[in-house]
């Protein structure tokens, strides 16, 4: 297993992946691995529906790529640097069709006050994207089908009080990933007052 900070250094988005299966054993380990997220109250109010069937997976990529290309697209590319809107492209069109397991993230409105779901459904999500990266997996987080909620429910015979709020594709990626580009936080942290820097040569 490698080490904690080699796995938070090298986590980044795959939007391409082999046809190899992910073991149910493995998708434990990176279930498991998600509920040890802190929550609101410790109230735990994730919902994980885990994707397998060929049909269920093609609509909810058919639903990040009609997203994407309704309008998502055209707002990124005034955004986004032209390497990742290409990956993101091939990922819509593509890459996360081929994705043999969709981890749809939910938040459970009965267990936590719904505007609260978010600071506890997206660290167990952010968990998740560690455990899979830990063990050789690949993943990307995307919302977007989150904007077709009710469609997105639809399909996987939601209960009203479970809301989607991120789709994680997983699986083995179609080639050796990079290391992820990132800003430095020395860039991003201030010391007591915005504006004063944190680091100090």
């Amino acid at each position: 297993m490698p080490d904690f900070f080699d796995v938070v250094h090298s986590q980044r988005a795959c939007r391409d992946f082999s046809a190899d299966e992910v073991d149910d054993s493995v998708l434990e380990q990176v279930l498991h691995a998600a509920t040890f997220a802190p929550s609101a109250e410790n109230k735990q109010p994730w919902v994980f529906v885990v994707v397998r069937e060929e049909a269920t997976r093609a609509r909810i990529a058919a639903l990040t790529r009609q997203v994407w290309e309704g309008g998502a697209r055209v707002y990124e590319e005034t955004h986004l640097d032209a390497r990742i809107l290409a990956d993101v492209d091939k990922g819509t069109a593509e890459g996360f069709a081929r994705a043999p397991v969709v981890v749809v993230v939910c938040g459970d409105a009965e267990h936590a006050f719904e505007r609260t779901l978010p600071s506890s459904v997206f660290p167990a999500t952010q968990n998740l994207l560690l455990a899979a990266t830990a063990l050789g997996l690949g993943s990307a987080l995307t919302t977007l089908a989150t904007a077709m909620a009710k469609e997105l429910s639809t399909t996987l015979d939601l209960p009203d009080h479970v809301k989607p709020m991120a789709v994680v594709f997983l699986g083995w990626p179609a080639k050796k990933l990079g290391p992820p580009r990132r800003i430095s936080y020395r860039e991003k942290t201030h010391l007591d007052r915005h504006g004063q820097p944190f680091w100090r040569s």
